[in-house]
């Protein structure tokens, strides 16, 4: 006795149609999801940057008013108050700066473009000229 499977039919024009349109609509909606995560990632990276630079600002703007009270202080009343102040508005001087370094390197790590999506956009690609040929 032979084992014969009975043959599954062939589908239809309309029905490999529909097949092809829902993989394309599943594939958009997997490359959009894809794109979603790699921009958050690199919002995040701006967010701290942006964050670091923030902060040096704020260091930048401490050196300022503190140097111009020491200077102010230490010109007029020749006291050694006006050398401590001058003291603490370098060392906010030397913060600004070491921040604003460290911001500026963040935001040059940032990369805009979402490099996953693209490369699987070019094989997306590949492989529908492959289907065509």
């Amino acid at each position: 006795m032979t084992d014969v499977q009975p043959k599954q039919p062939e589908k239809s024009l309309g029905e490999l149609f529909t097949d092809l349109s829902n993989d394309m609509s599943q594939l958009v909606r997997d490359e959009i999801e894809l794109v979603k995560v790699e921009v958050k990632a690199e919002v995040s990276k701006a967010g701290k940057g942006g964050g670091l630079v923030g902060a040096g600002a704020f260091a930048a703007y401490m050196a300022v008013v503190l140097l111009s009270f020491a200077a102010a202080w230490g010109l007029a009343a020749r006291l050694p108050e006006g050398v401590a102040f001058l003291i603490v508005g370098l060392v906010w001087a030397v913060v600004a700066a070491v921040l604003a370094l460290k911001g500026r390197q963040e935001l040059k790590n940032i990369d805009p473009v979402p490099q996953a999506t693209v490369e699987t956009l070019q094989e997306d690609v590949k492989w529908a000229k492959d289907l065509k040929s």
